[in-house]
């Protein structure tokens, strides 16, 4: 079985991450603790990489001759660490060969993928040739010789040096077993058949797979997203840690309180918040989710009309009227009037003061000729 870790809450519905090539299960780390909140992760390693054990030998051929490892074998493995777990149905995540892997899980067992996600991927890596011969030059050579060349790829910014680590410590025939995967592989005829929601995410500075190939892509599977990111290579997810944890969140199935947060304030509000999160906002971001749209507002005790014109009153009260407008929009969104806004002001300027009401008149009036 494939070296792998769990983490994330029990409860939590199964999220699978996989790894490029030449990478371990730490690829993920800038995006496990916004993950690990609410799905259960299972993160993986390939075939001679991080902890994962080489193909056994002369379990595959070279080459690509018959025998070798391919997509659907890895495929496989990876159904292998999600029936270990009682994972019937999971949501998928991948980079590059990982999400090659994602796809032909979705094609052959439409079944299992809840919903895909396909980070610098694509359904076809290029000339077979290509790929055997590199195989060929780290069977005789090692992994090292790739690592200026890898370093180019991988990264527009800064390298992150524990990944180069990752790849000069891969295993020379599990790497070139990986390789000789993806000279077989090519999903260009079965994207229609994707049927889980799909996101597709492209590094606009990626020279391993342009968005060109994400384009192909979003154009094949039904229904699918595209996201291209700016100041991103190959390793999009290290490169634009935030942009990528952002879209995946936004992508991923809500929580009770992420899905009443978007059902009031709105899509765009909420994607715009997202996008904003930096690592020092991120527990806060999680705080309010949680506790003030999955705790509060998900009670039955009141409704949404309620609950907006007690908040209404309150942010009029405490002076809060950068708080104001937005919420001015959720009781439009919740089914106040107009009018019944204009009440509610109205009664604050008697229980908290006239000046409170009189400037947050001033907002709802911006907000509603808006």
């Amino acid at each position: 079985m494939l070296q792998h870790r769990l983490d994330g809450p029990e409860s939590g519905e199964p999220l699978i991450l996989g790894p490029s090539i030449g990478t371990s299960l730490r690829l993920w780390e800038p995006q496990l603790a916004a993950l690990a909140r609410t799905f259960r992760v299972l993160r993986f390693d390939l075939p001679g990489h991080g902890g994962s054990p080489p193909p056994a030998a002369g379990s595959i051929g070279h080459g690509g001759q018959a025998g070798a490892l391919t997509v659907d074998e890895l495929a496989r493995m990876v159904l292998e660490a999600a029936d270990a777990y009682g994972f019937g149905g999971f949501h998928y995540a991948g980079v590059s060969i990982s999400g090659a892997i994602g796809a032909t899980l979705a094609v052959r067992h439409p079944d299992r993928v809840r919903s895909l996600a396909m980070i610098c991927s694509s359904a076809t890596f290029g000339e077979p040739q290509a790929w055997r011969d590199r195989a060929r030059l780290v069977r005789d050579g090692g992994t090292a010789q790739l690592l200026e060349a890898t370093a180019k790829r991988w990264f527009a910014g800064r390298p992150a040096q524990a990944l180069l680590d990752d790849l000069a410590a891969a295993d020379p025939e599990g790497y070139a077993a990986c390789c000789d995967a993806l000279a077989t592989y090519d999903l260009r005829d079965s994207l229609a058949d994707v049927k889980a929601p799909t996101l597709v995410v492209a590094g606009r500075d990626d020279p391993a797979t342009p968005p060109a190939h994400a384009r192909e892509l979003a154009d094949g599977i039904p229904g699918a997203t595209l996201v291209e990111l700016p100041g991103a290579a190959h390793l999009a997810n290290v490169d634009q840690p935030e942009r990528v944890t952002a879209a995946l969140l936004a992508h991923l199935p809500a929580t009770p309180g992420m899905r009443v947060r978007r059902e009031v304030l709105g899509d765009a509000h909420v994607d715009r918040a997202i996008a904003r999160t930096t690592p020092f906002t991120r527990d806060f971001q999680d705080l309010i989710t949680r506790y003030a749209w999955g705790e509060i507002w998900t009670r039955p005790g009141l409704d949404r009309r309620t609950r907006s014109c007690v908040t209404l009153t309150a942010l009029v009260a405490h002076g809060h009227l950068e708080e104001l407008a937005m919420h001015v929009r959720a009781a439009l969104r919740n089914g106040l009037t107009p009018d019944e806004i204009g009440e509610v002001l109205l009664q604050t300027a008697v229980y908290c003061g006239v000046p409170a009401a009189n400037a947050a008149f001033a907002v709802a009036q911006r907000v509603l000729e808006e």
